[in-house]
């Protein structure tokens, strides 16, 4: 039998037996809360798992009020099975999305579904206390009226999800020399949530959330192979292998904005590089040019809006793009290309089935992403694009919030995990959240 290492919001560490039960727990939980199981008979022919073991699980479930039951299922003959429902309403997840220029908060339940959501405009910039303060105001704001609406003041707090734009190291929840946050390196957001709700918490970088959110809620759901690539401010990709999100080593996986795309050295990048796509093609780089071509005259449209606004931004460039404005439409098709030509590697490296473009900069018309599929299409193995397909986020800018969830969700549901809070006989409704890892790996 195996054993998990649980790393607390405290740094220190246990070591308890996991149980030899452990995955058919969460086998179980699994078929009934995604719908696909709803009376112990179907439990046991799609888990494979025997009458008396299925019997057991459901029972631990109910205690630990993850389970309850419902309404009598149909017959094949003999007595009717009860139905079985996921008690998504036990408890509530907080999860947050941090970009460059705007946050989003919101409160799910544990299904994932979104209860209340609030975005607001923000400047990453500004610091960690500052804006890691405002997304505890907002928390405070909207928790109360969840439970208020649900009818339950008591209702508790399960987790708490967070996506932040720029590398994180997972296992610590600590942001690790983000390019465009500063002040944020090696700042305990983790520790921070953790000591303010009492609850387990996870960090990753923003378009792993974006991924999982597709992956869960979107329109990669089914799918086991993908790309979801952001192009914001900056540049990011998540990537979901066999269904699962591949976070590399050290959590950095999938940070393609940073790899080299042009031999010149006239553009530094934010990272301190030069060569980086985000430079040549992220919503920083497209406001960058548009500004330099409003400048010089090369844009019309692009210059009435520095005149009247005294800036340009990348919204600005896709909104002359739609107009006809040739200088931008240039603009954007140059950066679909520069994304397109680093993902025809990443396509014939990796062979997903499905490509997701996300992000602001992927929402100015049809421009951008014809030319990151002709791109794509053209320059990988005909193999690797026979049936891939490149398409926009069907989440769009809620992709990360959903996902930020969804992070929680899935890591308070893992089987040794779960195994261990419902074998410790937490009280129904709520399970021993002081006692439950924050990190685990098995041994």
């Amino acid at each position: 039998m195996g054993e998990v290492q649980a790393f607390h919001s405290d740094q220190t560490t246990t070591t308890t037996p996991v149980g030899e039960h452990a995955d058919s727990l969460s086998t179980v939980l699994d078929l009934v809360r995604s719908g696909i199981a709803r009376t112990r008979p179907e439990i046991g022919r799609h888990a494979g798992l025997g009458r008396t073991v299925v019997t057991q699980r459901v029972t631990q479930l109910t205690v630990s009020g993850l389970l309850e039951e419902g309404a009598l299922g149909p017959s094949s003959g003999g007595r009717a099975p009860r139905e079985l429902r996921f008690r998504a309403r036990a408890g509530v997840i907080l999860a947050a999305e941090l970009g460059a220029t705007s946050i989003s908060v919101g409160v799910t339940d544990l299904a994932g579904v979104v209860l209340a959501e609030h975005t607001e405009t923000a400047d990453i910039a500004a610091g960690p206390e500052t804006v890691l303060s405002r997304v505890e105001e907002v928390f405070d704001d909207l928790l109360p009226r969840v439970r208020a609406e649900l009818g339950s003041p008591e209702l508790p707090v399960w987790g708490v999800g967070v996506g932040l734009p720029g590398p994180v190291e997972f296992a610590t929840g600590r942001p690790s020399a983000p390019p465009i946050m500063p002040g944020w390196d090696g700042y305990p957001v983790r520790d921070r949530f953790a000591r303010r709700y009492d609850t387990p918490v996870w960090v990753d970088n923003e378009v792993n959330t974006m991924a999982l959110g597709e992956l869960r809620a979107g329109s990669a759901r089914g799918q086991r192979d993908i790309l979801y690539v952001k192009i914001g401010t900056g540049i990011g990709a998540g990537l979901i292998s066999n269904g699962t999100l591949h976070r590399g080593s050290q959590g950095c996986a999938g940070d393609i904005g940073h790899a080299a795309t042009s031999e010149e050295d006239d553009v530094v990048c934010r990272c301190g590089n030069t060569g980086c796509l985000e430079a040549y093609a992220g919503g920083a780089a497209l406001a960058r040019d548009g500004l330099v071509a409003a400048k010089e005259g090369r844009s019309r449209f692009l210059a009435d809006v520095l005149a009247t606004t005294g800036t340009v931004t990348a919204a600005d460039v896709s909104r002359a793009a739609q107009s006809g404005d040739r200088t931008s439409v240039e603009l954007l098709t140059r950066a679909g290309r520069l994304v397109g030509t680093l993902l025809a590697t990443l396509v014939s490296f990796f062979n997903p089935a499905l490509v997701i473009i996300g992000g602001g900069v992927s929402g100015a018309g049809d421009l951008l992403l014809a030319a990151v599929r002709e791109t794509v299409y053209r320059r990988s193995l005909p193999l690797a694009t026979r049936e891939l397909r490149i398409t926009r986020s069907a989440l769009s800018d809620r992709a990360g919030l959903v996902g930020a969830a969804f992070m929680a969700i899935d890591e308070l549901f893992a089987p040794e995990r779960l195994a261990r809070w419902v074998d410790d006989g937490s009280p129904a409704g709520r399970p021993a959240l002081v006692d439950v890892p924050l990190r685990t790996a098995v041994l």
